[in-house]
């Protein structure tokens, strides 16, 4: 059968992938430490499936309006004011089916074919995927490891843009390396966006995912608000990945484009879902705080596991559910030439499932040290003891 060319040029979410190999040596009846998808094994909090389950009683199961319920636009944008510091208004809202469309509306929205994006790698796979797949033309740009974290290439950046360079796309609480950029570097990022012309998506999905400071948004500096499109989710906030609740915010015209797409992909976004977010947003936050709290017990433990196993260096990011260690020592010491061999050793051998950096990109030619991306946010503390003393087992028997 031959399938239409644009479909050569569409990824996946990689770490998918990987699940398969889990879910078969769980099949096999062997131990599994889930540490490759950012699901999360938390509850949604009750308050918010109750409200859900009462708009599907009352009958709020039909369709909603393309764009949103107005009553969860108002929301959304209020609560996007009162944390960014940017007054924002419920017709530059567009509600979506989670996070993730926000992306490819985006592109579609303002990007023509042969556009250049700047997008993260290593970085959410689904990036480069739709920028390819809408006919763009991907720039990746990179990180350096340094004692503070994660930190922009800004020379790459640089060298990378052309004429032809039409948007980039920031993921400040970064997937896979939990990297945030300071005032100084989100301020170098605004300031190229303007001088470039450059629109931003800025992906906020982890914005509320942090465990202490306070999360800043691009859109917040001075020229950003109205070049820069805000990802943002219920899905980590909340524990609701499974309900695909999100929301672009961006300029009105922007949004207007994007709730036409709306009405062209999918109509809307399901009615009582939109309604148990609206509880989310304007109901009890105890559940909210309690996830937080629950993911920062797990962050300490398995950042403090990691830093025990001879060979592995590890930042411990503020923000998001993931920690991305330097595994370089244990690799080259164990003589493996591959990171899918050495992920399939781990797993195979201690039950431990996790990424490896190739799952999230290319990589660029000056990159010279392995690493691996954990998530937390599905393993308890009691898992997260249990398969980081294997791994270290393991890994140090060599």
């Amino acid at each position: 059968m031959a399938f239409a060319d644009r479909m050569a040029r569409l990824g996946t979410e990689t770490a998918f992938a990987v699940a398969d190999d889990a879910r078969a040596r769980t099949a096999a009846g062997q131990p599994v430490f889930s540490f490759h998808l950012g699901d999360l094994n938390i509850p949604t909090p009750a308050n918010i499936v109750e409200a859900g389950v009462r708009a599907m009683r009352d009958g709020r199961t039909g369709y909603a309006p393309a764009a949103g319920l107005p009553e969860l636009r108002a929301a959304i944008a209020e609560d996007a004011s009162r944390d960014r510091g940017v007054r924002f208004s419920a017709d530059e809202v567009s509600v979506q089916p989670g996070g993730k469309p926000v992306i490819g509306k985006f592109l579609m929205a303002l990007m023509n074919p042969g556009d250049e994006v700047l997008y993260p790698n290593p970085g959410y796979p689904i990036y480069e995927s739709q920028i390819q797949f809408l006919g763009g033309t991907a720039l990746p740009y990179g990180y350096d490891a340094t004692p503070a974290g994660f930190r922009l290439r800004r020379d790459q950046i640089l060298a990378s843009m052309t004429p032809r360079t039409r948007l980039l796309i920031y993921n400040n609480g970064q997937n896979p390396l939990g990297a945030e950029s300071d005032g100084e570097e989100m301020a170098w990022v605004a300031e190229l966006a303007q001088r470039h012309r450059l629109w931003v998506l800025s992906d906020e999905a982890y914005f509320h995912i942090r465990y202490s400071g306070r999360s800043r948004s691009i859109a917040s500096l001075p020229g950003m608000r109205d070049r820069t499109v805000l990802l943002v989710g219920h899905s980590k906030r909340y524990a609701m990945t499974g309900w695909r609740l999100g929301a672009a915010i961006g300029p009105r015209d922007v949004i207007e484009v994007i709730n036409r797409l709306n009405v062209n992909q999918e109509s809307c976004t399901c009615h009582f879902v939109q309604l148990a977010g609206l509880e989310a947003l304007c109901g009890d936050q105890s559940g909210a705080r309690a996830i937080v709290e629950t993911l920062r017990a797990r962050r300490d433990v398995l950042g403090a596991a990691l830093r025990e196993i001879r060979g592995v260096s590890v930042s411990v990011p503020e923000v998001t559910f993931y920690l991305f260690p330097d595994v370089t020592d244990v690799f080259g010491r164990r003589g493996f030439s591959h990171s899918q061999a050495f992920r399939l050793d781990a797993l195979d051998s201690t039950g431990v499932s996790f990424c490896s950096r190739d799952h999230f990109g290319r990589r660029a030619a000056r990159e010279d040290r392995v690493f691996i991306r954990l998530a937390y946010s599905g393993i308890d503390v009691d898992g997260i003891r249990d398969g980081l003393a294997r791994l270290k087992a393991h890994w140090e028997s060599s």
